[in-house]
């Protein structure tokens, strides 16, 4: 009996010290950023064997190849084609107040990062009701005529679902180009035949830089969190919503949902358009279903004298693991550092790097008005708790934090100083900035931003304001699930 626990333990022993050595091999062999480096580490060390299975399906970054696949879609006849479409809304009258002057810092960042051009006259109109969002992008699939390229994380087999689906299933009978690119961890659940009825018809669906083999190469820390719809090259969406019942707030566990999205009309369709492109062509597997003849896809956007008096400018923005730099992290850093009466935003998740963190804490104690709303429960628990963390420090530093009570809020909204906005896809967390392929709308146009803002005013009132002394009386157990989660939010 003696023998046998010394045999155990001694295997305990060479059990743990194969994993620590593991466990350092396998986190320092691939370059990362400390704060990832670390919480990984403590995942694997304090989770022997059962860690390493974690790592193996969150842990791992996509292999060179596939970010190659999608650097590469950057064609020079697809480039060619947007660039026609530049010239047309460059040259058209300038807005009574100089985009281009006021706001030309942030706009030159992202011409340089990420060949955002800059369009003005755009038609937009701001969503916060799913049932109203969808009868108009029903409405307007209707009417589509020769194309509908469509885009999300989620897309369910449920009762909005299958009616799109169904929908789909009708124009593609009708004649019209239909693509359909989904993530296959948000759409879990969704099996490939769910869009058999559509290739029969015609139509194409595939998942986001699917491989050969969905298991051995499964990476569940790199989704596509994009969420774009383009019908005819004319008419663009982007925003929050994805594609499902709880998202019309159908779902008892969320109660009603609140989120924003964007539907335009003008030149941001372009870059809409052609990010879905990218992606698209990226992400199949032949060479036969890729799309080669761009032209048709970026038809000119006549627009009449209403239209033409709208001031609303903007670029589309979009980051993933394949880009160098933190595109839309860098645009929030910008928005916040430009900011001089204040900055209102809304996020489901608030797990912010340390630039952000810093670039609020200092934006607040310059006394600039910050507030930050997040929701009142959870639909992740670890990402709830690290919420809740972030929250407890930035309340400390004289940032206004609420609590949204009325449902699940899921909206991605900054306003700065009623002149400046980005509505988009980004959470202000690590994943949106590190991880996820993320695309945003940063819109300079003062009548926008009120908008935004009137909403964030109204949705106060659905809110309660979250002190630092209610955050200080929370019982201690509380604090340490917070605490601990926090130690993980690079990697949730």
């Amino acid at each position: 009996m003696i023998l046998t626990w010394n045999v155990i333990k001694w295997l305990l022993i060479t059990i743990v010290v194969i994993n620590e050595i593991a466990a350092l091999f396998t986190v320092f062999r691939e370059k990362r950023d400390i704060a990832a480096t670390w919480a990984w580490l403590l995942v694997l060390l304090l989770l022997p064997v059962v860690g390493f299975i974690i790592y193996a399906f969150l842990g791992r970054k996509l292999p060179q190849r596939r970010l190659e696949r999608i650097k590469s879609q950057t064609q020079l006849k697809l480039k060619q084609a947007v660039d026609r479409q530049k010239v047309q809304f460059q040259n058209m009258p300038k807005p009574k107040h100089s985009t281009a002057q006021m706001y030309r810092r942030t706009v030159m960042l992202f011409q340089s990062l990420d060949n955002a051009f800059l369009t003005r006259h755009n038609n937009v109109k701001v969503y916060i009701d799913g049932d109203k969002l969808f009868q108009q992008l029903f409405a307007d699939i209707e009417a589509a005529q020769k194309s509908i390229n469509i885009e999300f994380y989620t897309i369910y087999n449920d009762q909005i679902g299958n009616e799109l689906r169904t929908l789909l299933e009708q124009k593609a009978a009708e004649g019209v180009e239909i693509r359909v690119l989904y993530d296959s961890w948000g759409s879990m659940g969704v099996r490939s035949d769910f869009y058999n009825g559509l290739r029969k018809r015609g139509g194409y669906a595939t998942p986001f830089l699917m491989t050969h083999s969905n298991f051995i190469d499964f990476r569940l820390n790199y989704r596509d969190h994009r969420k774009i719809v383009v019908i005819d090259g004319k008419i663009g969406y982007v925003g929050g919503f994805n594609i499902g019942d709880q998202y019309l707030g159908r779902v008892k566990k969320f109660g009603p949902w609140r989120d924003t999205h964007l539907r335009i009309i003008g030149g941001g369709v372009y870059s809409l358009q052609q990010r879905f492109i990218r992606d698209w062509n990226a992400s199949v597997k032949h060479q036969e279903s890729r799309i080669k003849h761009f032209r048709r896809f970026f038809p000119e956007i006549k627009l009449d004298k209403s239209q033409l008096r709208n001031e609303t400018s903007l670029q589309i923005v979009s980051s993933g693991p394949e880009s160098p730099q933190e595109n839309i992290k860098l645009g929030y850093l910008r928005l916040i550092n430009a900011a001089t009466d204040h900055i209102w935003i809304q996020t489901p998740y608030l797990i912010p790097d340390d630039s952000v963190i810093d670039a609020l804490q200092v934006a607040a104690h310059s006394g600039v008005d910050v507030r930050i709303m997040v929701p009142c429960k959870p639909d992740h628990p670890f990402v709830y708790r690290a919420t809740q963390y972030y929250a407890r420090v930035l309340a400390n530093h004289d940032i206004t934090i609420y609590f949204y009570e009325n449902g699940f809020l899921h909206a991605k909204t900054i306003m700065i100083d009623g002149r400046m906005a980005s509505v988009g896809s980004a959470n202000l967390d690590f994943r949106s900035f590190k991880l996820n392929f993320e695309i945003n709308s940063f819109i300079y146009d003062r009548n926008m931003t009120d908008k935004l803002e009137q909403i964030f005013v109204n949705d106060i009132r659905s809110s309660r304001v979250i002190t630092p002394e209610m955050f200080a009386n929370q019982l201690r157990w509380l604090r340490f699930k917070q605490t601990f989660s926090r130690l993980l939010s690079p990697i949730l």
